[in-house]
């Protein structure tokens, strides 16, 4: 079947021809490691994630190259460098290495290659030069500025307007800009501040400059997929088309693709706003695959409410996932196909990679588990959901979680249940009842079987 991805420049679900399927090339934009990552900058990570899984299956494991760079040159990061009084190398090295164990918990694959912007200072200095060569750049007072008046076309991904943009944007107003929208490419350091030589002076490269950079130094100057954030459409995905392609003279991306926001209170979730939950803060708290699950039942275009009644909501429908498979002792295999149940999933995978409706057909199976006590449908339950990066764990693990740790330990919960069992045997049924409900007010789910006890969590 067809896979058709929603392409952010076309505004419609496209039809998706790789310009090599030996080579097929994502490049996703990271974070800027000057902070804990919040929820909001996980959602992308996991969708693409996602992508990057369906990518694989496709057209094979050694066939797709995903880059997720990291941005370790940047103001905000100075700024969170002097707050704490530490070096800006300390500052970044240590919040990119909680960043990959964040994004590693939720169960993403590392990218094939993640570039750090400092590492690629030389090929920033080369593109620039490109542009002033081309016409489409300029130097002024030891900056570089990107001339968007030069660039016809400027603004074709967010479908606005130069007056428009200038009209709803914070720019900086400089008195060496040309025109009020010219965004800058390399910027002078002041003393103190991170700086590289440059034939326009000592200084450090813009945002934008950053990442078309780095993608086009790995992937080449024209690739297939560029994914990111809703909020990185304008300016950062604009210009980075601009400079692009104003350097390289061709089409720099095929296909841009958007995650929508994950809000609080129906407003954007966003640490300017200070409305944030840390991934930390949440994996305290929640089993990290249910903030994967939660993640994953909404459409990745769709916006989604963070709420903990939503994460509990998504922690008890795993569980029902999880049961189904506990009651067989099955592996991931390959899959059939003609199966009706994983040709429905392949169908919304293959329209814009719909993880909603595939989590929808993953209860159908759990459904016919359970119903006709099939093996079979449970283990292609399982064999689906590791497509989206689901169900790969022992169920007696995830069903007996207690991620942040509530004080029933394990052991402590055996103890209680051998209690209860020697109570019944005494026949001190009001002890046995009372040790369960005690087990049930902690969330704690005992079923007697032929075999013995056995409990979850509820």
């Amino acid at each position: 079947m067809t896979l058709r991805l929603f392409n952010t420049l076309t505004k419609t679900k496209d039809v998706f021809a790789p310009l090599d399927p030996k080579n097929v090339r994502m490049y996703v934009c990271g974070p800027t490691v000057y902070d804990f990552a919040h929820i909001g900058n996980a959602r992308p990570v996991i969708v693409f994630d996602v992508l990057f899984r369906l990518l694989r299956h496709i057209y094979g494991d050694a066939h797709v190259t995903y880059v997720r760079n990291i941005t370790d040159v940047d103001d905000k990061i100075n700024a969170r460098a002097a707050e704490r009084g530490i070096s800006i190398r300390a500052l970044t090295e240590e919040t990119a290495q909680i960043y990959d164990e964040d994004v590693a918990a939720l169960g993403n694959f590392a990218p094939s290659v993640a570039p750090r912007a400092t590492d690629h200072i030389d090929d920033m200095i080369a593109l620039i030069g490109q542009l002033i060569e081309t016409g489409h750049a300029y130097a002024a007072d030891g900056h570089v500025l990107f001339e968007v008046s030069s660039k016809p076309d400027y603004g074709k991904l967010s479908r606005r307007s130069l007056d428009e943009m200038i009209a709803g944007a914070r720019v900086e107003v400089a008195p060496y800009k040309k025109n009020a929208m010219d965004f800058v490419l390399w910027k002078h350091s002041k003393a103190g501040e991170p700086a590289w030589p440059s034939p326009w002076g000592e200084g450090r490269p813009g945002w934008h400059i950053e990442c078309s950079a780095m993608s086009s130094a790995i992937l080449g100057r024209h690739f297939d997929i560029h994914g990111g954030g809703q909020d990185l459409q304008f300016p950062h995905h604009e210009n980075e088309i601009a400079q692009s392609e104003g350097a390289y003279g061709n089409t720099f991306v095929n296909y841009w693709m958007h995650n929508g926001f994950i809000r609080v209170d129906d407003e954007k979730m966003s640490k300017s706003l200070g409305n944030f939950f840390t991934v930390r803060e949440i994996l305290a708290k929640y089993d990290a695959e249910v903030v994967r699950f939660f993640i994953l039942r909404a459409h990745y275009r769709s916006p989604i409410n963070y709420s903990d009644q939503h994460l509990d909501d998504a922690r008890q429908a795993l569980t029902r996932l999880y049961t189904a498979l506990k009651a067989h002792d099955v592996s991931a295999g390959a899959i059939q196909w003609n199966n009706p149940h994983a040709a429905r999933f392949r169908e919304v995978m293959n329209d814009d990679f719909n993880t909603a409706e595939a989590v929808a057909v993953l209860f159908e199976l759990a459904n016919e588990a359970n119903r006709d006590d099939s093996r079979d449908a449970a283990a292609l339950l399982k064999s689906l959901g590791g497509i989206l990066g689901l169900l790969q764990r022992d169920p007696t693990q995830f069903l007996q979680a207690a991620p942040g740790g509530d004080g029933w330990t394990p052991e402590r919960i055996g103890a209680q249940i051998e209690a209860r069992t020697a109570a019944k045997k005494a026949k001190n049924y009001g002890e046995a009842d009372r040790l369960r409900k005690e087990l049930l007010d902690a969330q704690i789910v005992l079923e007697d079987t032929p075999k013995g006890t056995i409990w979850r969590r509820a």
